[in-house]
């Protein structure tokens, strides 16, 4: 099945990239009206537009997914149910074909309620207390998103069209087409998982690593990007770039300060998934809707690429996941070190990778926009940061001392991994390139002084830098700073995990619990036999605990009579007089 569905895929795949290049090249948009039912002159109606972004981001997904297939085989040899798997994964790329194609917000909500549903079917795929917990977070945020997709699909009916290409077309400006721009922009933000819903995205990597290696480069997080991008023109048209601007910005700083504290693999490179998302968004606040679609693509290359070597390092690794086990990996799994590196350069914007194409023209048109020193301190902060702990990931794991058993067996490089791996390689290097010629007709002009232009390159020089430097410090984490707050609120995503979970669960409940108690247990219960016991129990222990002679209660008691027998003096004396 893997074998057979790696093929349809990648057949597919090509078949629609080439469409693609042709509708590019050409400027073409076609759009098809697929009359499903008639009934009475009430017409179901399924619109399909292919134009130059659905057909290459199409064929990315099916390129991106095939692969995964293909390298699912060896990476889930042992499990009894892999067929079901597969099925989950090909219901996933359905579910995403159904978002790209759609201009129609009904057929998008079928794709997009798709996605959060085989998501949670795929997250809590080992079925443990962990994935359970995970999944139930990842569902419940993407829901508050699906809420307000459908609340946008109920206010576009007094519209009379569910068409985003209508609304993006719409020409004066009207206060309710604001409150459905808001909807919109809400869902986007579960869905890529924008401050205040990022900790999902993190907690989704209890799905099995190919999953992660699909979901967290080209599928789910990026369908809120996608729609922003769709619904560009009446995001500028309504001024609420300044807020994705500053949204995304902050996403990409959070995010990047949390993988420098952390020591989990793969919590490492999902947080680099959330920055990267973060600055898709910003690109989307700066008004730069094409070049965050190709932001979209370049970084779907590199960043499949980077949870396939993951995963084949944490299965040679016999399921150890934290990067301070690890180290010498170069020595043990060379290919799979090559593939590591040029994702992980890729990823950090070295020249004439895909990243560097996309990334570095971001920042320096980010620089000729008309915005705040804020921004423009979290963009370059959140740049270095990037470096940062990338290159803090390469020396703990390849560069370092080798720190795992005497007793190992590394080096499981088969062809199943190392063949997709090579082949998303290719695209990490020449990808970038390809398609920056292909989609700009035009090029770009950047005017800026000499020392703005290269400070992109002096930021990321710093923050590889400051990486070495955090590698080298082994206990960095502890050294006087474990007990303090502010290191575990940088290191926590911002206690944005505890406030999705722990703050939103345990009043509810507690309140559950006592409504019980009062309501379905009889208050009768409550305030008579049980509470009473209760009260005198309590009383009790609270009497037996002064009767243990401790100094402190007879000086507190002391001080206390004192102070009563003062009062009534003075008071006394007052009286006197």
């Amino acid at each position: 099945m893997c074998k057979l569905s790696f093929v349809v895929l990648f057949s597919m795949s090509m078949m629609i990239f080439f469409f693609g290049l042709v509708v590019c090249i050409n400027d073409y948009v076609i759009f098809l009206d697929w009359n499903i039912v008639t009934l009475n002159s009430c017409n179901i109606i399924m619109s399909i537009l292919l134009d130059y972004k659905s057909l290459l981001f199409m064929s990315f997904v099916m390129y991106i997914s095939s692969l995964v297939i293909y390298y699912s085989d060896s990476y889930m040899m042992g499990d009894y149910n892999l067929s079901r798997f597969i099925i989950l994964v090909l219901m996933f790329v359905l579910s995403m074909m159904f978002l790209i194609i759609s201009p129609n917000l009904i057929s998008i909500l079928l794709g997009w309620d798709g996605l959060g549903l085989v998501s949670y079917c795929l997250v809590i795929y080992y079925q443990n207390v962990k994935s359970y917990n995970a999944g139930m977070l990842t569902a419940l945020s993407n829901r508050i998103g699906d809420v307000a997709l459908l609340l946008s699909i109920a206010w576009m009916m007094s519209y009379g069209s569910w068409n985003y290409l209508w609304v993006n077309n719409f020409g004066d400006l009207d206060v309710e087409m604001w409150y459905l721009i808001i909807l919109v922009i809400l869902a986007a933000m579960t869905k890529s998982a924008q401050i205040p819903f990022s900790s999902w995205l993190p907690a989704a990597m209890a799905a099995p690593t190919p999953v992660s290696a699909l979901v967290h480069s080209s599928t789910l997080v990026t369908a809120g990007v996608y729609l922003l991008i769709r619904f560009g023109m009446i995001i500028e048209m309504y001024s609420m770039n300044d807020f994705m601007l500053f949204i995304g910005c902050l996403t990409m700083f959070m995010s990047g300060l949390g993988a420098n504290f952390e020591f989990d693999l793969s919590k490492i490179i999902a947080l680099s998934t959330l920055s990267q998302l973060g600055l898709m968004m910003s690109t989307i606040g700066l008004g730069y809707y094409d070049l965050a679609f190709f932001h979209l693509l370049t970084h779907a290359l590199f960043k499949a690429l980077l949870f396939m070597c993951a995963g084949v390092i944490i299965h040679g690794m016999n399921d150890l996941q934290d990067i301070r086990g690890m180290g010498g990996i170069v020595n043990q799994m060379p290919l799979t070190s090559i593939c590591f590196m040029i994702s992980n350069l890729a990823l950090c914007g070295m020249p004439f990778l895909s990243g560097f194409y996309s990334k570095d023209l971001i920042l320096e048109l980010s620089l000729m926009s008309n915005f705040n020193l804020l921004i423009f301190l979290l963009f370059f902060l959140s740049t270095g940061l990037t470096v940062c702990y990338t290159f803090r990931l390469l020396y703990y794991v390849m560069v370092g001392e080798f720190n795992f058993k005497s007793l190992h067996c590394l080096g499981d490089e088969s062809y199943g991994f190392i063949g997709p791996m090579f082949m998303l390689v290719l695209m990490s290097v020449i990808g970038g390139s390809l398609l920056s010629w292909l989609m700009f007709n035009t090029l770009n002009m950047i005017c800026l002084p000499f020392y703005m232009s290269i400070l992109a390159l002096v930021v990321s020089f710093i923050g590889g830098w400051v990486g070495f430097e955090l590698s080298m410090m082994t206990n960095y984490y502890s050294f006087s700073l474990k007990n303090c707050y502010f290191v575990g609120f940088l290191g926590s995503m911002w206690f944005m995990p505890y406030m999705s979970t722990y703050m939103i669960s345990s009043y509810p409940l507690y309140g559950g619990l006592s409504i019980a108690r009062v309501v379905d247990y009889g208050w009768s219960e409550e305030f008579g036999g049980q509470g009473l016991f209760m009260f005198l129990y309590k009383m009790s222990v609270l009497n037996q605990e002064y009767q243990f002679n401790y100094f402190k209660y007879y000086l507190m008691s002391f001080m206390v009579w004192m102070f009563i027998f003062i009062i009534i003096l003075i008071c006394s004396n007052n009286y006197n007089f």
